[in-house]
């Protein structure tokens, strides 16, 4: 999507998630940028298990948000998170966001399941057998790895509830049928919280190379976005918003400085973007198709919509 010959390449790094991520963004020689979680930046700044991070880890973009796909057998009379405490639960590969961050909400909601690190597809193997007794994933949804996944083959989401203790660093989610449809029944709905998946790199002196580097990307990224939102790219590009924060963190100056520069364009795209979402929540509340007076209709009640959401 933003290679252009010799003039600009783009090298990617398969990495072990988001922890490892980060890690390698603050660590790894000739890594400038690395996609980690929002719950990650937060654990490693309070941690400080790679150091002080405040001042060295800058983010470029909040890209979309991931949420967490629990998972357990249909036949294992498990009903909710509590009942894992005990039990061998999998938190996916060991360096990776979802290990963070279900250690959080795990310890969070007073819950102290067993930790195994495996991927995913031994982890549905040992749920067959009996070893595990759930598996975490947070990742974009549709994933792959549950889209695999069939209610008649014995497996279940597991609700997640957005309780007090998750609401300063997590966000409430659903998991439909639309979603996966072979693993919730028509109509469905599981309840769960998600995480921001965002883009970071490391706070480099802005005379620096690496610096210009980055800010190339930056130049290249921002006004080709709407390339990753069309098909067959992942659905999940439609919620990146260039202009959305990421509390507590500093976005890197170069970017900054490109959407200061680019503030009505970017404005728009959002307001495209939000009513996209207001479609989409009147589509699944109506079964009849809309007419192009429907759509002026609900373009003059998203109008309202929007400046009530401003005035709060």
């Amino acid at each position: 999507m933003l290679d252009n010959g010799d003039d600009f390449r783009i090298l990617p790094i398969m990495g072990k998630g988001g922890a490892q991520n980060l890690r390698d963004v603050r660590f790894l020689k000739g890594v400038d940028l690395g996609i980690t979680q929002s719950t990650v930046l937060n654990t490693f700044r309070r941690t400080r298990e790679i150091g002080p991070i405040e001042d060295t880890i800058t983010y470029v973009a909040k890209l979309f948000n991931e949420e967490m796909h629990l998972v357990v057998r249909a036949d294992s009379g498990i009903t909710s998170i509590a009942q894992l405490d005990g039990k061998k639960v999998n938190f996916s590969d060991v360096g990776s966001g979802t290990q963070v961050s279900a250690r959080e909400v795990f310890s969070r909601l007073g819950v102290k399941p067993v930790e195994v690190n495996v991927g995913q597809a031994d982890a549905f193997a040992r749920m067959k057998t009996g070893e595990l007794a759930a598996t975490v994933l947070i990742a974009g949804k549709p994933t792959g790895a549950m889209a695999t996944l069939k209610s008649v083959e014995g497996f279940r989401l597991l609700p997640v509830p957005f309780a007090k203790p998750l609401q300063a660093d997590y966000l409430p989610a659903t998991l439909t049928s639309q979603d996966y449809p072979d693993l919730i029944e028509p109509g469905g709905v599981v309840e769960t919280v998600a995480v921001g998946a965002v883009l970071v790199a490391y706070n480099w002196p802005r005379e620096s190379d690496r610096y210009q580097r980055i800010a190339k990307f930056v130049e290249r990224f921002f006004p080709r976005l709407a390339e990753f939102q069309k098909p067959p790219r992942h659905p999940k590009w439609g919620e990146t918003n260039l202009a959305a924060t990421v509390p507590g963190w500093t976005r890197f100056p170069a970017a900054e400085e490109w959407l200061q520069r680019n503030s009505a364009a970017v404005q728009a795209a959002s307001q495209r973007e939000q009513f996209e979402r207001f479609l989409e929540t009147r589509l699944q509340a109506s079964s009849a198709p809309f007419t192009p007076n429907d759509r002026e209709r609900l373009f003059q009640e998203f109008l309202k919509w929007s400046g009530t959401r401003e005035r709060r």
